[in-house]
């Protein structure tokens, strides 16, 4: 389905952002055009992405910085905000296992926090690329004391510019096995991410696009947004994609191009 440019309520547009709009601290090619393009022909430009390391603030200014459009953190919904949406009266305080910006996602929501594992009364785990055999310890012994068990999300892997680099879902799985518990989801391809993303989303369909068939893409399709699958990250060959996606374009580049009809 397209939409005429000029259209009161054309739809909404759910970005990731690693390995769709840029891949470490370079644009993809065209990224900040399409972005433009969407933008200026109505469509709701939410971004939600699986990595918890930065606030949403901090999101909006490295987007804009690396592509060269200015986005409203409002519309940012990383996992770690997810994450925080799952708390429920008795879940303070937090243990995090992460880099600065999960934490400081959930201080700004005003959450107790904590790196004694006997005080917490939830443990969340994100991407810590200073990931240590200390904290891996405070979060098992906090797991096996009784404590809700919250990751971020289930990446295996990160996008680079090489060979891909450990994602969140190795810390989780680490710590997992250490504790013997399995974790509560909260980013793609999950409800709570899905529920975030939702409560953003204006009238009109909604796309979904990304680099990664089992997060991105299954997380669209349960709410029946189209999903578009892009090349430019941890996936370069859409043969045999399960789940397949809708479409599947080169880069993000190329999105108004099926999105607006002029």
């Amino acid at each position: 389905m397209r939409t005429t440019v000029g259209s009161h309520h054309p739809g909404n547009v759910v970005l990731d952002l690693d390995g769709c709009l840029y891949v470490e601290d370079e644009a993809v090619p065209g990224a900040g055009d399409a972005l433009g393009a969407l933008a200026a022909a109505g469509f709701r430009i939410i971004l939600a992405t699986n990595n918890s390391t930065k606030t949403p603030e901090v999101v909006a200014e490295r987007v804009e910085s690396i592509v060269g459009h200015a986005v409203d953190p409002a519309w940012v919904i990383t996992s770690a905000v997810a994450a925080r949406s799952m708390l429920v009266a008795g879940d303070q305080p937090v243990l995090t296992v992460g880099e600065p910006g999960l934490a400081a996602t959930m201080r700004e929501w005003g959450v107790a926090m904590t790196d004694e594992s006997a005080a917490a009364h939830t443990v969340v785990v994100g991407l810590d690329r200073g990931f240590t055999y200390d904290r891996l310890r405070q979060a098992s012994h906090a797991l096996l004391r009784g404590a809700r068990f919250i990751a971020t999300n289930p990446d295996a892997t990160f996008p680079t510019a090489g060979l891909a680099d450990p994602g969140a879902g190795s810390m989780v799985a680490a710590v997992a096995f250490a504790s013997g518990r399995q974790p509560e989801f909260a980013g793609k391809p999950f409800e709570p991410m899905r529920r975030c993303v939702a409560a953003l989303l204006g009238p009109g369909p909604t796309w979904v696009v990304g680099d990664r068939a089992e997060t991105d893409l299954a997380f669209g399709i349960p709410a029946g947004w189209t999903t578009v699958l892009v090349m430019t990250g941890v996936t370069h060959d859409p043969d045999g994609i399960d789940p397949p996606p809708d479409h599947v374009l080169t880069s993000v580049a190329d999105l108004p191009s099926v999105l607006i009809q002029a």
